[in-house]
């Protein structure tokens, strides 16, 4: 097998691709050859010794990925050879074969497509996690989402719909804005340009919004939190602006409105029941056709780094993934 190796995490520009030994799937595993893997952006921090989760050198990034078991470990009852599926794994996913745990890997029902299996687990997982445990978004609410032309955004868009919300996209460029309409957003904001709490309060008709999905962060929380409605809730997915914003907590107060932490990585593994379902109602949007990944571009694996620098100029809308040749 093949694989990108991280022996030295100082940035993507030092993986190395490199003929490594099969793999033998232990007790409780799966070994999964690989079809698909997408980017996101735990697997530019992973690379760069800046993630919360360091893995001991040399590992193979790569947290998301699908593809088709070909072996199975001791112990293993619901996947078999043969199978399609799609898993998050944290790390092994940038190679021609990875053995995962079985309780991480998702089998595919009939008519999923591997590129949108590669893209779907991480964004979409998160995001109703979110979006409908977390935030408990009743339809007729109205959901800003931030960043909402990027992985998170495009599936936040498309979960909030589907859940009946009224959602307002925001984005960076008039560009990201217009991705965003066709995906469903009822509006959009440009927040490069122009007040942004004046343009939340145009978009919400004056109530601000109910719920604020932020998978970005930096200087734009607080002037969005100051803007949220009475009992809004705010997710903080994550920080894709950089910084880690410090909030006044006298805006909760005020706002009678509650700060919500998202880590749906914990989530499915303290309550893989309630995760399990979470993804069983996902795949049915998905057979349904209400919600689809973006993806912005198919690259070959072997073409990683470029991937990572197109995630790297953030002008990546939607996802990108990586087919094995």
């Amino acid at each position: 097998m093949h694989a990108w190796l991280c022996d030295n995490p100082i940035g993507p520009e030092a993986l190395k691709w490199t003929e490594l030994p099969t793999p033998e799937p232990k007790a409780g595993e799966v070994r999964v050859t690989v079809r698909c893997a997408s980017l996101n952006f735990p697997d530019l921090l992973i690379v760069q010794n800046k993630y919360q989760i360091k893995p001991p050198l040399p590992f193979v990034p790569g947290s998301e990925f699908s593809g088709v078991v070909d072996a199975v470990g001791e112990g293993v009852t619901h996947l078999r050879t043969g199978m399609a599926v799609a898993s998050f794994g944290g790390i092994g996913g940038f190679g021609t074969q990875v053995c995962v745990n079985a309780q991480l890997v998702m089998a595919l029902p009939p008519g999923f497509a591997f590129d949108d299996a590669a893209a779907f687990l991480c964004t979409y997982g998160t995001t109703h996690h979110a979006l409908i445990d977390r935030a408990q978004l009743k339809a007729g609410e109205t959901v800003l989402v931030l960043g909402a032309a990027g992985g998170v955004g495009t599936a936040a868009i498309q979960i909030a719909k589907a859940a009946g919300a009224r959602v307002v996209a925001a984005a960076s460029s008039d560009a990201k804005c217009a991705l965003c309409k066709t995906l469903g957003a009822d509006a959009t904001i440009n927040y490069a340009h122009g007040d942004l709490r004046e343009q939340i309060k145009a978009a919400t008709a004056g109530t601000g919004p109910d719920v604020v999905y932020d998978p970005v962060g930096g200087a734009l929380a607080e002037p969005v939190f100051r803007s949220i409605a009475w009992r809004g809730r705010y997710l903080v997915i994550g920080f894709a602006g950089g910084a880690i914003p410090s909030l006044p907590l006298n805006l909760a107060l005020l706002k009678g409105a509650s700060i919500v932490g998202v880590f749906w990585g914990e989530f499915a593994r303290r309550e893989p029941a309630a995760n399990a379902r979470a993804l069983a109602e996902l795949a049915g949007w998905y057979a349904a056709g209400k919600i689809k990944p973006v993806i912005e571009r198919r690259l070959s694996l072997t073409e990683l780094p470029h991937a990572f620098e197109l995630m790297a100029s953030r002008q990546v809308r939607g996802k990108l993934v990586l087919s094995v040749d």
